[in-house]
């Protein structure tokens, strides 16, 4: 069974730093994109970056400059660094990803359970 697991959420002061991690376990033949998402309470989930398996990236105006997105493909895993970190950031993280599990034709799509961010002082 195709699974992502996140990590690397926590409680950071604004200014601070920290780094999301989402693994993809099962049999996967193929990884395509791969995304993180959030959604901050009482409001709807939004697409924070993406990197393609060919290493195309796009990030939401309002992370430009401040988080970066990277992955593994040898290892299936995509990682969120998020820098100079403030309130508005705090939100559920959610990894997402386009994957061909080994044996199957075709790409689905799969959400991991979400990692909590959260910045306060």
């Amino acid at each position: 069974q195709v699974q992502l697991v996140e990590s690397g959420g926590g409680l950071v002061q604004p200014g601070g730093s920290l780094r999301l991690a989402c693994a993809a376990s099962g049999s996967i033949f193929k990884a395509n994109a791969m995304r993180w998402y959030r959604q901050a309470p009482g409001k709807q989930r939004e697409l924070v970056a993406m990197i393609t398996s060919v290493g195309r990236i796009n990030y939401a105006d309002s992370v430009k400059g401040r988080f970066t997105i990277s992955r593994d493909n040898a290892k299936i895993t995509v990682h969120l660094q998020m820098n100079s970190l403030k309130p508005e950031d705090t939100a559920i993280y959610y990894c997402n990803a386009d994957l061909v599990p080994t044996g199957s034709a075709y790409e689905s799509n799969y959400w991991g359970q979400g990692t909590q961010v959260t910045v306060s002082s």
